[in-house]
This record gives C-alpha cells, structure tokens and sequence, in this order.
C-alpha cells in the first residue's frame, strides 16, 4: 500500500523514472558499460564482457532476487552485483571489476536525472506554449496594474501571460546550463584515484562514459560531488517558485472581491464539503503548497554538498527523498499549471468594474505628464494631483470632476483633452508592442 503522496496524488509520468525497477536498470547498464570497456580494452576477456552485457538487464535480473540478497547482506548495490553475477555464471568473476559502489550508482544517477530533465522540459515547453497563446489572445485586454496591493495604473493581461512565459524560458535556460554540469559519470574507485582500474584507467573511464552518453567528471573522490546536484534541484525550485508566483495571482484575481479571472472548475466539482456555493482555487493554492516542499529539498541538497573528507554517507539517505521528490512533484505542478492556464475563465465586466473603481485616481500620473508637457513644473504638477487626488477620494468624486473647475489645470489643458485623458484603455503604452515581441522571441 502507497504511503507518499508523490506515490498517489501526485504521481505522473516521472514516477517510471525513479522508480526502483528504473533504477535497477540503470545500475545494470552502468554495469554494461563498464565490462564492454574493459572488455574492448583487454582487461577482462571479451566474452566475459559480452556475457556481462548480456545479462545486464532487468528481464535477467530480477528486482525482487536483487532485494532478497539485499535483505541478507544489507547493502543494495552490493546486492544487484551479486544477482547479476549469479546470471553470468562464470563470467560472473568480472562482474563490477575494479568499480566502488558509488562508480556505479553516481552514474547511473546522471542517466536518471537526463530522463528526468527531458521530462521536465517538455513540461515547460508546453506550459510557456500556453502562456504564450493567452498572452496573444488578451495582449490588448485592458486591466488593472496593481503594485503594493493597490491599484497603479492600466496594463493587459497579455503582459501578465507573457511575463511569466518568459520566467519559464529562463528557467528553462537554467536547466540547460545545469546539464552540462550533471550529465557526468566516474569510474575512478574508493577514493577517486582510479587505482583499481589500473594504467588504462583514463581510458576505460571514458569509453564507460561514451557508452553511456556521459562526459567522465574531472576530479572526484568516492562520489561525484554534490554541487552539481544541489544545482539541478536548486533550477528545480526556482521554477517552482516561478509556478507559485502565478499561482498566486491567479488566487488573487480569483478574490470574491476582484473576480477577474478564475481558474477552471468542472461541472460536478465541489468546493466545500459544507458551503455548496464555493468556488475555491484549489489548484493554485495546492501549486504554492508544493513550492514549499522543492525549497526545502533544495536546502537539503545544499547540506549534502560537505561531506567528510572523501565522503561519508549523509546524503545518501535523504537523496533517496529528494530526488525522486522535487522531480515528481515539479512535473505535477507544471501540468497543473498548463492546464489552469489554458482554461483560466475571464470575467470582463469586473476587469471593466475595476478598472473604473478609483473614480479616474489611477490616471492621476497620466495628468501629471500631461501638464508638465504643456508647461507645468513637473513637482508642481505632482503636488497639485496629491491633493486633489486626496480630496476626491475622501468625498467619493471622479478625479475629473474635482480638476474640471481647477484654474491651475484648466489654464494647460481643454475639457476635451482633460475627457481623453480618463479613458484608460488608451494608457497602455506600448503594452501591445511588449506582448507581440515576447511572443515573438519566445515562440
């Protein structure tokens, strides 16, 4: 019975990749690459390494024969050496010859997280498609910008969807960088000296590696050092972060109070067990919720990066959590994301309602430029707005109306160009322009 939630709730198609008949397959396939190397370099015979790769497969090696050695000798790698040795009877000798344990699982763990990653990134591909498509769709939707929780002044949803599109770029970006740096394997023994491999060390290393589709690592000890690691999932964060982010101001225009936007909600959904009219945004919120437990991964492989001396085996334990964690779960979360993003339901009347809720307010920097552009101190005008603004928003009137009979303004501006600047739909700036541009050099 499943006890994790990665395992139930939250499972896709990235559990496959961490799962421990997966992994058993790439230890094997470590083991392959080694014993073709050795082999093709006459360290072990040829046959011996073509029976080796033969057998190194899961069909041959059977996961629970590799657990029911690991119960008696209480160490897994060990174990899968030992049931591979047994299929390849008495080529079985050459099976790990020369290797450590950690040759064999650091590899592997870069073969893993390659699969991983291409999972990961097709996920962001799809999601910025989507963003992308909503940014085109409203770059000329009128809304209302929002800094410090207050209303600023106009903008378009457009820039919304494409901002965050970008976002997902660069953290796709930061992915690709990471890769070069965690896409490498080592066969260099106990303590990183390569030792055990003898004088054709450097060449049965790389010829592993190039089997494996691998660059060999520089330097190493026993392990691959943990930096690169830590690297990958701190990517891995950010683009949770980045996810939480929308989450979160979708949660907010989905406020009873502003209703812009919501995300979408099927047709027999429930929202409270107690409270039949609730409408709750119960993806975004769940996203934010999972962006907590990526960052906390991410300081946990922060932590693994001091091992003692050559190692010790502190990071060993929680790896086996954090990996597997902060991959499913990012993969969960970017689906949950595309899929809010290409339903989300707009409701126009209250991006308008809003929009006109400050009674002509968020165009007082519209006025300011315009009287200083026509003569006005640009401090003067600044002021002469602060208090009319003020004034206007304690007795509930448009700000149009409390200038209208104001001589200061009326001696720069007409009726007619004081009624033109209150339409906020035509202070957007080049909002239109960003939004096509971004969709441009994004798509």
């Amino acid at each position: 019975m499943a006890v994790a939630a990665i395992d139930v709730r939250y499972s896709g198609p990235m559990n496959a990749v961490f799962d421990e008949e997966n992994k058993l397959a790439k230890w094997l396939e470590v083991e392959a690459a080694l014993a073709l190397a050795q082999g093709a370099l006459g360290i072990i015979p040829k046959e011996a390494a073509s029976e080796i790769a033969r057998k190194a497969n899961t069909k041959a090696v059977k996961l629970a024969r590799v657990k029911q050695i690991e119960a008696q000798i209480d160490h897994d790698l060990m174990a899968m050496v030992k049931a591979l040795s047994e299929q390849c009877g008495k080529e079985g000798r050459f099976v790990h010859y020369g290797a450590t344990s950690y040759d064999v699982e650091d590899t592997a763990t870069a073969l893993i997280f390659r699969d991983a990653i291409a999972q990961i990134e097709g996920r962001m591909k799809a999601l910025k498609g989507a963003l992308l498509k909503q940014a085109l769709r409203h770059k000329a939707t009128v809304c209302m910008g929002r800094t410090h929780g207050q209303h600023a002044v106009p903008m378009t949803y457009g820039m919304k969807f494409a901002l965050w599109a970008s976002e997902i770029q660069r953290n796709f970006e930061r992915l690709e960088a990471a890769k070069e740096r965690i896409l490498v394997g080592k066969m260099s023994g106990a303590v990183g000296t390569m030792a055990t491999f003898g004088p054709k060390a450097f060449e049965i290393q790389k010829s592993a590696m190039d089997r494996l589709g691998l660059k060999p690592a520089l330097v190493t000890t026993q392990v691959i050092q943990r930096d690169r690691h830590a690297e990958v999932l701190f990517v891995l964060a950010l683009t949770a972060a980045s996810l939480e982010k929308m989450a979160k101001e979708i949660r907010n225009l989905q406020r009873t109070e502003i209703m812009e936007v919501a995300e979408p909600f099927g047709k027999k959904q429930v929202g409270s067990s107690t409270m039949p009219h609730k409408r709750n945004p119960h993806k975004s919120e769940r996203i934010c919720s999972l962006a907590r437990n990526l960052r906390m991964d991410a300081q946990v492989a922060l932590e693994n990066i001091a091992l003692e001396h050559e190692r010790d085996l502190t990071n060993s334990a929680n790896e086996r959590v954090i990996f597997p964690e902060s991959f499913i779960l990012l993969d969960y979360m970017l689906g949950q994301m595309e899929f809010i993003i290409s339903g989300l339901e707009f409701f126009p009347e209250n991006i308008k309602r809003n929009l006109e809720m400050s009674r002509g307010l968020v165009m007082a920097e519209r006025l300011m430029i315009a009287l200083t552009g026509k003569g006005m101190g640009r401090q003067e005008a600044h002021e002469l707005l602060r208090e009319a603004s003020i004034k206007a928003f304690k007795e509930r009137r448009h700000l149009r109306d409390e200038l209208s009979g104001d001589k200061a303004v009326r001696q720069y501006l007409s009726k007619v160009e004081l009624e033109k600047i209150f339409d906020e739909k035509t202070y957007i700036g080049k909002a239109i322009e960003i939004v096509e541009n971004a969709v441009k050099r994004l798509s």
